[in-house]
């Protein structure tokens, strides 16, 4: 099938290719990022964007603007975007587009359960929440005392109850819990989304193969270090990590002995120089590891 999907493609995707074109045509230019580093207030920032398509969002916001205003208006921007794909989509773009918010909704449940265990006010967290992760009964996240609560009374009707299966204890929710379920969380949804871009087969699965790949990857890095010095055995660390990837699974093994951070960046600093010389590695893989690599290198020389 792979290099005969233009046959058929303008049936499901010929309007939606020509959207996402539009929208790559309306990104900021090196020129705009020029002007906006001249930029010495928010107001300033304003007026040059108000030349590109983030105008509209930002042209009836009063002064002085706030920092917060901009991310928001264009974070709003974005979202506007991807709910209109998400209504011209057809199967199995329009799962593939809600795949994309999963990611969103792990880091929002963590969010609000995080915020309600130090005592924050639920409406705070909501207005920090990503607006591509919400969902209808996410401000009832407040009450859940451990994970069979959190699953049982919120998350049970989500499109992430599935990914809660290997993460429910009777343990009360605290700091260590927390990211043990997010990590659990988005080990199982980027296994799930790698197992359904393959289906397709083709471009879908080639690229999205390299770029959930590298994600799988440093996620396992970021969990490395984060776990350094705390409770987490090396086989709980290994639980953690994706089964898939360029560094598994032997990569993986040597990241679970690692008991400093300079051992972590010389097993990954290997493992990237590796994986950039393969003869096999396309120009995605390159450039996903080689910036990475070059930065660890400067910094651990």
């Amino acid at each position: 099938m792979y290099g005969f999907e233009a046959l058929t493609f303008n049936i499901h995707g010929g309007y939606l290719e020509a959207i996402v074109r539009g929208h790559r045509s309306g990104l900021l230019t090196a020129a705009d990022y020029n002007n906006l580093c001249q930029c010495e207030t928010l107001d300033d920032i304003k007026m040059h964007l108000s030349a590109t398509e983030y105008g509209p969002y930002l042209q009836n916001e009063p002064s002085p603007l706030h920092t917060t205003t901009i991310v928001e208006k264009c974070t709003l921007k974005l979202v506007d975007e991807y709910k209109h794909m998400l209504c011209q989509a057809t199967e199995p773009l329009s799962t593939f587009l809600e795949y994309i918010t999963y990611g969103h909704m792990i880091d929002n449940v963590v969010l609000i359960v995080t915020g309600t265990l130090h005592e924050r006010d639920v409406q705070e967290l909501l207005e920090k929440c990503h607006p591509l992760g919400m969902f209808d009964s996410i401000a009832t996240l407040a009450v859940a005392q451990n994970m069979h609560e959190l699953y049982r009374l919120v998350l049970v009707d989500t499109p992430l109850a599935p990914y809660f299966s290997e993460c429910i204890t009777s343990e009360d929710l605290d700091d260590m819990n927390i990211e043990i379920m997010r990590n659990t969380l988005y080990k199982a949804y980027l296994e799930d989304f790698y197992k359904f871009c393959q289906k397709p087969g083709g471009a879908t699965a080639e690229i999205m193969s390299d770029l959930l790949a590298f994600e799988a990857d440093r996620r396992a890095v970021n969990i490395t270090i984060n776990s350094i010095g705390t409770e987490l055995t090396r086989d709980d660390r290994r639980k953690l990590y994706s089964n898939f990837g360029l560094l598994y699974p032997y990569g993986h093994e040597e990241l679970a002995a690692c008991e400093d951070i300079d051992q972590c960046v010389c097993h990954y600093l290997f493992q990237a120089k590796e994986i950039c010389r393969s003869p096999s590695a396309s120009p995605s893989v390159i450039g996903s590891y080689a910036i990475p690599w070059e930065m660890l290198m400067s910094w651990h020389s």
